[in-house]
């Protein structure tokens, strides 16, 4: 056991050392030049050349790379080159709102996947079943970004209910405790939903198949013969057994909770990883965007190997 360990670990920390290649590779040889915002006529050629070379842009590629995987091991993710500030800091504010977010929406994922998955499993080949199997396959199969605009048009400005955008009101620095607290969850409602709501569709017929296999097991016919209720039955005997696949499912759906975040954050302007890494995209802030695809990546390659 401790070989396979051992084996996976290195295959992990290879992964992660060809992915940071890569993205380094295709942000470096893509067109656009980072210090493009600098250049103003009344900038010096030199003044602009000094800049570039203060960050270590006028060296060789290959030179560039050693530099920068060196800082990465001693853990400095350099300057970035848009705010001019360490990305330590940049990283350090973006990530507790992507983890508030993509957290929220595991929490939508798992609770509604097994509820639904379980009372699909309950009730087959009812009508609930084949209602929700349609349900399930509908929202698995709609663009996350499609879903977002359609709930910010009904709940944002047809109905008024919930906020478009950002993580809290403009004059949420008037508020404090509760009410603070029902401003971000009302600002984080639509896009928790549009990151979880698909998952929790695939986690639902994940369950269902899973529930159906354990429902015809024999301890299950012995169960009710005892007279236990159905709900014990389901929940103390059925979902135990059932269940397991339910930890893979979860690991497994990080990269994609990851992944929708950009968009999702994007879209409502909420001030994470994913908004953050499409606007360093945008400015070629090299650094930015190597050390998120650095975390993003350690953290897939993490869910995938536990």
């Amino acid at each position: 056991m401790s070989g396979f360990l051992l084996r996976r670990l290195a295959q992990s920390v290879l992964l992660l050392v060809i992915v940071l290649t890569v993205t380094f590779a295709i942000l470096r040889l893509a067109p656009g030049d980072p210090l493009a915002r600098y250049y103003h006529p009344d900038i010096s050629p030199e003044a602009a050349e000094s800049i570039r070379r203060s960050l270590g842009l006028d060296r060789p590629l290959i030179d560039q790379y050693f530099r920068w995987m060196g800082s990465f091991l001693r853990g400095d993710f350099g300057v970035s080159l848009r705010y001019l500030r360490p990305v330590r800091d940049l990283l350090a504010e973006a990530i507790p709102n992507t983890l508030v977010l993509t957290a929220s929406a595991l929490a939508l994922h798992i609770g509604a996947g097994v509820l639904l998955g379980m009372a699909s499993a309950a009730k087959r080949r009812t009508a609930f079943d084949r209602a929700s199997t349609i349900a399930a396959v509908f929202v698995y199969s709609i663009p996350s970004f499609w879903l977002a605009l359609m709930l910010i048009l009904v709940f944002s400005l047809k109905l008024g209910v919930l906020p478009s955008s950002h993580m809290q009101s403009l004059e949420a620095a008037g508020l404090s405790g509760a009410a603070l607290a029902v401003d971000r969850l009302r600002h984080l409602a639509l896009p928790a939903v549009v990151l979880g709501l698909s998952s929790a569709a695939s986690t639902a017929r994940y369950m269902r198949g899973s529930m159906i296999d354990a429902l015809r097991e024999d301890y299950i016919r012995t169960a009710r013969a005892k007279g236990l209720p159905e709900s014990r039955v389901l929940w103390k005997h059925a979902f135990r057994n059932a269940a397991a696949p339910l930890a893979t499912i979860t690991g497994l759906s990080l990269p994609f909770l990851l992944g929708g975040a950009v968009v999702t954050e994007t879209i409502f302007s909420w001030p994470g990883m994913g908004r953050l890494t499409v606007d360093a995209i945008h400015a070629r802030d090299y650094p930015v965007v190597l050390a998120v695809n650095f975390i993003v990546a350690a953290m897939v390659i993490i869910g995938n190997l536990l």
